[in-house]
């Protein structure tokens, strides 16, 4: 399995070391193209696992991890997401309103012609994932 390095959209440059590694589940947990929410105390964290799929190009066989907190609906449903990709990179359609964001960097691809709710930002928090022995860790601050 490789490690992946997500950065953090918080962070201009270099993406801030994870402050502790958390376990989600085992990799075989995760079914390629479908979400699952992940919760470490008061951190709720949407996991997609991309298929070994030419598709993805790079991103292919890949974990991502992002906030489960949709922006604009302010409802914790991201791992719920239609995940697919939009020219070579990863990406997740809120299964609410359809804002499309990159699983790589957070950022918000398309608004759907919708603001974020209670001045959330529009981008997503992304957090480090590690699989080591076919077990996912996500790194939290």
């Amino acid at each position: 399995m490789t490690v992946n390095d997500i950065a953090d959209p918080r962070v201009a440059g270099e993406p801030a070391p994870p402050g502790r590694w958390e376990r989600a589940c085992l990799l075989a947990d995760l079914f390629p193209e479908r979400g699952a929410a992940a919760l470490f105390g008061d951190v709720q964290v949407a996991l997609f696992r991309l298929p070994d799929d030419a598709a993805y190009g790079g991103h292919a066989g890949r974990v991502y991890a992002v906030q489960n907190l949709d922006p604009f609906s302010a409802a914790n449903v991201m791992s719920r997401g239609i995940v697919g990709t939009r020219a070579g990179e990863p990406t997740v359609a809120a299964p609410v309103y359809k804002q499309v964001f990159s699983l790589a960097t957070g950022t918000c691809l398309a608004t759907a012609d919708k603001s974020p709710k209670d001045d959330l930002p529009a981008d997503l928090v992304t957090y480090p994932v590690e699989v080591r022995e076919d077990v996912i860790y996500v790194g939290l601050p």
